[in-house]
Parts: C-alpha cells; sequence; structure tokens
C-alpha cells in the first residue's frame, strides 16, 4: 500500500486534510514496547495515515493518570519524524472545567508529548449543562494563540453542539467542524439519526467514527481491560452479535474487522475512523478496510442492515447525561 491509497477528506475549515485512518487513544501506547510504538508510528506514516490521538487520561471516568501521551511522545521522537511529518488530535476534558481552564489542560497535554500545538482537539463529554459561550470563546482563544487549529466535539446532546455552532457564527468565532461519535454496525442512531445525520449531510459537521470495533468485541477479540461505555444496555447483544458479524465479512473474503471499518467508510459522512492498535499486524489488517469499502461498501453496509441494535435508544440516550459515563471493565 502507497501513501496515496489513504485517502484525505476534510475535517475542518482550515483547509487541512486529514488520512482517512487515525490512530491511538485510550492507553494504546501502553500496551507495547518502545521499539515496537516506533516502529507503529514510522509505518503509519508510510502509508499516510500519521495522524495520532494523544490525550491526558487524568480525571472523571478516566482518572487513572496513565503515561499513554508520554509514552506516544517518546515513540515519535525516537521514530526520528518531524513535526510536519505527522497530525496531532487532542482532548479537552470537561469534567473538571472551567475550574481547570483549557489553556491549563492543552498545555499540559502538549508539554507531556514534547510539542507546541495540537492540529485538532477533542472536547469530551459532560455531566453537567454547558456555558456554551464560556467553551465557545475558550477554545477560539487557544486558537488564536496557535495552540491549535481547529476542534471537535465528542458525544454531546445536540442541542448544545447546535447552540455552539450558533453562538460561533453569530460571534464570528470558529465552531466545531466534527463530531467523534460511538459509531459501528451495532451503534448507528446517534450518527445516522435526524439530528446529527442533517449535520452531517448539509456539511455543518464532519463525523469522525470512534470506538468502531466495541472495545474488540466485533473484532471476536475478548478483551480483559476497561473499555468504552455501553449506552443503551446492549453489550450483551452485541457480543452475541459478533459471531454473525464475522460470518458477513467471510463472505467478502474479509475479516470481522475490516468489514465493521468498511461499513464505517463507507458513510460519505464519515471524514476519519479513529481506531487504537497496539500490534503492526492490527494495523495491516485495519489498512485492508481501505480496499475493502471502496469495492464493497455499499453491499457490506446493506448485509449488515440487521445488526442495527441500538434502534430503540433515543439520539440523546446515546449518552448519560444524568450521569456520570462509566467505562465497563469486561473481563470474560
Amino acid at each position: 500500500m502507497t501513501e496515496s491509497d489513504v485517502d484525505r477528506r476534510k475535517l475542518d475549515a482550515t483547509g487541512n486534510k486529514y488520512p482517512l485512518f487515525s490512530l491511538g487513544s485510550w492507553n494504546t501506547w501502553d500496551r507495547m514496547t518502545p521499539d515496537s510504538a516506533v516502529e507503529l508510528i514510522c509505518r503509519a506514516q508510510a502509508e499516510g495515515c500519521a495522524f495520532f490521538d494523544v490525550a491526558h487520561y487524568n480525571m472523571g471516568p478516566h482518572s487513572e493518570h496513565s503515561q499513554t501521551d508520554i509514552l506516544f511522545g517518546n515513540a515519535w521522537r525516537d521514530s526520528g519524524l518531524k513535526r510536519e511529518e505527522i497530525q496531532l488530535c487532542g482532548k479537552l476534558w470537561l469534567w473538571k472545567y472551567p475550574e481547570l481552564s483549557f489553556r491549563e489542560q492543552i498545555e499540559t497535554s502538549l508539554d507531556r508529548i514534547g510539542t507546541d500545538r495540537f492540529e485538532t482537539i477533542v472536547l469530551g463529554d459532560y455531566f453537567e449543562r454547558l456555558d456554551i459561550p464560556r467553551v465557545v470563546t475558550a477554545v477560539n482563544e487557544l486558537i488564536a494563540d496557535g495552540l491549535v487549529q481547529s476542534w471537535g466535539i465528542n458525544n454531546w446532546v445536540l442541542s448544545d453542539t447546535h447552540a455552539a455552532l450558533d453562538y460561533a457564527a453569530q460571534s464570528g468565532m470558529i465552531g466545531p467542524s466534527f463530531a467523534q461519535l460511538k459509531y459501528s454496525p451495532v451503534r448507528r442512531s446517534m450518527a445516522e439519526g435526524a439530528g446529527y445525520g442533517s449535520l452531517f449531510g448539509s456539511g455543518k459537521l464532519a463525523l469522525q467514527a470512534s470506538d468502531c470495533l466495541e472495545g474488540g468485541i466485533l473484532a471476536l477479540k475478548t478483551p480483559n481491560r476497561k473499555i468504552g461505555a455501553d449506552p443503551g444496555d446492549i453489550r450483551a447483544r452485541i457480543i452475541a452479535a459478533a459471531p454473525e458479524i464475522a460470518k458477513v465479512a467471510r463472505d467478502f473474503d474479509a475479516t470481522p474487522a475490516q468489514a465493521v471499518l468498511a461499513f464505517c467508510l463507507a458513510n460519505p459522512a464519515t471524514a476519519n475512523v479513529l481506531f487504537g492498535v497496539s500490534q503492526m499486524a492490527q494495523l495491516e489488517e485495519n489498512l485492508g478496510a481501505l480496499s475493502l469499502a471502496r469495492t464493497h461498501g455499499a453491499d457490506i453496509r446493506a448485509r449488515m442492515a440487521p445488526f442495527w441494535l441500538d434502534k430503540h435508544v433515543p439520539s440523546e440516550g446515546q449518552r448519560a447525561r444524568r450521569r456520570p459515563p462509566q467505562a465497563d471493565l469486561i473481563t470474560y
């Protein structure tokens, strides 16, 4: 595979384009040796997908204080790649905002990685109602100071996303340009529902698909680590459906992971698919989803239709607003 094989799509309004795939997030770099991390970063760059999601996990349901961002920074420097040869997406957390300011968060995160800027950032989900004007203004102050160029949101309540877009437009500021949402054949309601679906269809937002493999379950893995939350309490049904999804994948001479990622890529709204890999073989396997989506994307989406398991969960219910979102520990 060559760099030209990994398409680049518009994820924000800066003129930058980003690879269809981004790597990292949530303790990815903790799960490999330093040499393996360097090798993975170099391979991603050679394949044209050197777009890395790197965050400081230190509060709320992610208060594990992991070293994953520091480990990434070390591996990137050891790789010898220049800053302009990679793109970085950071995260700002809202669980302690505004007590812990965005500026303090981003400066800490950049220092831990060992760089001076992110191309883009994602504002995480939250427990309480947001002060939208304050949030939009604070992000734009970071943009004005060159610490970041654009921003997106993660599983926000739709009305707050609209409010942020409207306030930014009215105030001459930069609003969110993409939504990082859970998205897969089994979780479609938030990304494909009338609310976010209309924002994607109008071009006001792009979709960054995340947690596509449900912590590895849809790849027929048995995770023994913390994985993402389970909106709608459908995980037992997802576990039961995973072997059937694998049968569909075999009909296309694909692995389950490739078929699931191809499903996501075949949605025209998808500007980027975020996944965590800790082994070179996983990256190579996932790259195979690109050609699969080009040749069989529509067919795969049609075959995956019976596996839409969160139809009963309203889009507003895709995130637990009344209680802190908890990540689950799967040990089966």
